[in-house]
């Protein structure tokens, strides 16, 4: 359906969230395929979530987020969804580690095991201070949050995987929720230590809703429609799982 922008917001000097009325229901991890007029068709996961009132966040990367970048407020936008699998909020102590774009995510998540309470500890991996978004709104939850930033601007310096396998160390966790670099995750899988893990994972979608194949990982799993979220039994029988993506053409693209 076509939608108006409601409430436009500016997260950081390259990410924006927009608000548009949207009255579905749709469980945290799914994403809508948002099209945007005279440019293109690309996936974006939900970021907020409320009964007639849905959000996108998305930095401006390529020229489809370009141009919706410049898009304000009463501009129209078309939203097909919510497809593909959500995350499972089960009770216990969750551990959401968030790498970059990815806490984009994982925050609808937070927000409903909190809303279920549900304690959850939050990990914010970004490059630097500058690339941070919604800090103060996971603070809200009441989630313990870490921070951390590749060259120490704010918080823990290093990657959100380093952080994070120090508090496996010393504290118990019944769950892993992760969404980020495929590297992180990969790297998250490995020292997981048994402890049951969800991990929401990205590729090229041209349909989003598995007839074009594009985003087929391991052996003929369609990330729109058998993940983005996927399980650590399904992550390990994923043979390019941190290894390689694919691009348009299907040229594999491997991740350093």
């Amino acid at each position: 359906m076509v939608t108006t922008i409601q409430e436009v917001y500016l997260e950081n000097k390259d990410t924006k969230t927009f608000l548009f009325r949207y009255p579905v229901k749709i469980k945290p991890g799914q994403f809508f395929m948002i099209w945007i007029p005279d440019v293109d068709e690309i996936p974006l996961s939900c970021s907020y979530i409320d009964d007639t009132i849905k959000g996108i966040t998305f930095r401006r990367i390529g020229d489809a987020t370009k141009k919706l970048f410049e898009l304000e407020i009463g501009d129209k936008i078309g939203v097909r969804g919510p497809y593909g699998n959500g995350f499972n909020i089960e009770d216990g102590k969750i551990l959401f580690i968030g790498g970059g774009t990815g806490i984009i995510t994982l925050t609808p998540a937070v927000e409903e095991a909190r809303n279920k309470g549900i304690d959850t500890t939050v990990i914010i991996g970004v490059k630097t201070e500058e690339e941070l978004i919604f800090e103060e709104r996971l603070k809200e939850t009441g989630s313990k949050i870490y921070i951390t930033t590749d060259d120490g601007s704010k918080g823990y310096k290093g990657f959100a995987s380093d952080l994070a396998y120090k508090l496996l160390s010393r504290e118990k966790f019944s769950s892993i929720i992760t969404c980020g670099p495929e590297l992180m995750m990969k790297k998250i899988m490995d020292i997981r230590n048994d402890i049951p893990m969800q991990a929401s994972l990205e590729r090229y979608m041209k349909c989003g809703i598995g007839l074009c194949g594009h985003c087929v990982i391991g052996k003929g799993l369609r990330v729109c429609i058998d993940g983005p979220v996927f399980n650590h039994q399904k992550l390990e029988h994923i043979k390019d799982f941190g290894l390689y993506r694919r691009d348009a053409s299907g040229r594999k693209i491997f991740f350093k």
